[in-house]
């Protein structure tokens, strides 16, 4: 395409040409701005900078440096380091897995701009599969989550750790992998957002043609050799152009509609709308190579065969095991419109790991966003990035001994269904997009009937007055009572099967979910119930 673009370029710029005639008229305008769509969509877009030269910390604005503190061949570790002067700042440190999935790091850029006020933030700066030479090896999902837990050796202990999208998996892996080890430096919270742990929930259309297609298919037709004269020569790699393709072409109307409006801006010759468009499609269009090996392992093991969730996940030859995790504490992060991760499958992550205590886990959907606002945006600004930061803060130093699991069924159904009991996270939570759910908990154990956990023969000490609850009159309470249920804290634990359970057996009619009889009781229990 190079000749086209250059020849659609010097088209351009002699429509552009001030002394030319044509330039000032409908016909030169619409010539000129044809020709740089055609230019820009056949570019080949160079690796955006993150260009943050400067953050507010306290009122104050500081210079801010970015530097290379850490570097393997596929992988450099860069620190935004806040000149602070003699100013002490006792400010997390954050360590952000940036997706290894066709863009660069940059994409987080609004994500690195957000926390660096109040954090430490250092991110992984993937390096172009294409750029690296065949004789420095390969590089596979073993590697990766390798490279995680040497960074954080690197960082030292009570490091933050934070995956976008698709690191979660291996990220959850290499904790697992170090708790399992008792390694003294696994990180003191793992915040996982918008990632595929369990693609069985809410399958997207990624997920299904990983499923339908299988790995043979994708080894057959979307891996490639490095052309010369790249550093890569003849390294094998899943092309970031292929990937870039098919996310525009699931929101392909999208992507035409953005395009026809920036082709009359420039005719229109409105300045400001055409340079967004240019600010956002630079970053967007800016992609790089992936390693085959890393790649097929990836759409193998997280998308076909689901190892991580059926506890089959291998690294090294180690089983992982999730239920090792007991100091770390998760929080997740979904979209309620994620097109890409479906609901749930981040929120997956607590039902893997059974030995967190409840008030260790939180759990959060942001409303109205999708894929990309759950890291980026005006919404991860306002009501997302407060969120995580205050669930850093809550645990701000990984304790010397993990907490005890919980006990009953109140502290069980806050951790799985809501997320934490500590009042800096339980008000941020929201019920999930879904009501797919993946396995109980392996303490739980499956039941055929959903109810049989929760419900009572008899009340335990002193029935509460459910009428308390907004929506409960004297004769639905007398109908709940009948049921087995007499306490606030059976309506604060009923899960989403529970309560679809319930309503079909009393008929309801949506009442729990409507009147929000859960965030109610709730509140009204003061302590869970004994026994």
């Amino acid at each position: 395409m190079s000749p086209m673009r250059a020849t659609a370029d010097m088209t351009r710029l002699y429509f552009q040409n001030p002394l030319n005639p044509l330039t000032h008229t409908p016909l030169g305008r619409s010539v000129a701005a044809g020709c740089e769509l055609v230019e820009r969509m056949t570019r080949r877009y160079g690796k955006p900078e993150f260009g943050l030269d400067e953050t507010t910390v306290s009122g104050v604005k500081v210079p801010v440096r970015e530097e290379v503190v850490w570097s393997k061949p596929f992988c450099n570790l860069l620190h935004f380091d806040r000149k602070l002067g003699t100013k002490q700042r006792q400010d997390p440190r954050i360590l952000i897995i940036a997706p290894m999935s066709g863009h660069y790091a940059t994409l987080l850029r609004g994500t690195v701009e957000t926390l660096l006020p109040r954090a430490d933030v250092y991110i992984t700066d993937w390096i172009d599969a294409r750029m690296v030479p065949a004789n420095q090896g390969r590089f596979d999902l073993d590697d990766y989550i390798d490279y995680v837990i040497e960074m954080l050796h690197f960082l030292g202990p009570d490091t933050h750790v934070m995956a976008v999208c698709q690191p979660s998996v291996p990220v959850l892996a290499a904790v697992a992998v170090m708790e399992g080890h008792d390694d003294p430096m696994a990180p003191a919270t793992m915040t996982l957002m918008g990632g595929p742990i369990d693609t069985r929930i809410n399958p997207t259309a990624v997920n299904k043609l990983a499923e339908s297609k299988g790995i043979d298919w994708f080894r057959r037709n979307v891996i490639m050799k490095v052309p010369f004269p790249q550093p890569g020569f003849m390294r094998d790699v899943y092309p970031g152009f292929l990937q870039l393709s098919g996310f525009m072409s699931m929101n392909l109307d999208r992507h035409m509609t953005a395009h026809h409006e920036y082709f009359q801006h420039l005719i229109d010759g409105d300045g400001d709308s055409a340079e967004k468009h240019r600010e956002f499609y630079d970053e967007y269009l800016a992609v790089m190579d992936l390693t085959a090996e890393f790649y097929l392992q990836t759409v193998e093991t997280v998308f076909i065969t689901h190892a991580l969730p059926k506890g089959e996940f291998r690294h090294r030859g180690e089983l992982v095991d999730c239920s090792k995790i007991r100091r770390t504490a998760l929080l997740t992060v979904e979209g309620e419109k994620d097109d890409i991760t479906g609901g749930g499958q981040t929120k997956a992550a607590h039902d893997l790991c059974t030995g967190l205590a409840a008030d260790m886990q939180a759990h959060y959907t942001q409303p109205a966003v999708g894929h990309y606002g759950v890291f980026n945006g005006s919404r991860f600004r306002s009501e997302i990035a407060p969120r995580v930061m205050d669930f850093i803060r809550t645990h701000y130093k990984r304790p010397n001994n993990a907490p005890a699991l919980p006990e009953s069924p109140f502290e069980v159904a806050v951790a799985t269904k809501t997320g934490s009991t500590a009042p800096a996270a339980s008000a941020t939570q929201e019920k999930p997009a879904t009501k797919a759910k993946p396995a109980p908990r392996a303490k739980a154990g499956k039941l055929s009937d959903p109810l049989a956990e929760v419900l009572l023969a008899e009340p335990q000490g002193a029935a509460d007055d459910l009428t308390a609850i907004s929506g409960v009159g004297p004769k639905l309470q007398t109908a709940l009572n009948g049921a087995g249920i007499f306490h606030y804290w059976q309506i604060a634990a009923l899960t989403d099967a529970q309560i679809a359970a319930l309503d079909s057996k009393l008929d309801f009619r949506g009442r729990i979910e409507r009147d929000g009889w859960i965030e109610q009781a709730r509140k009204l229990a003061k302590q869970p119930a004994e026994g």
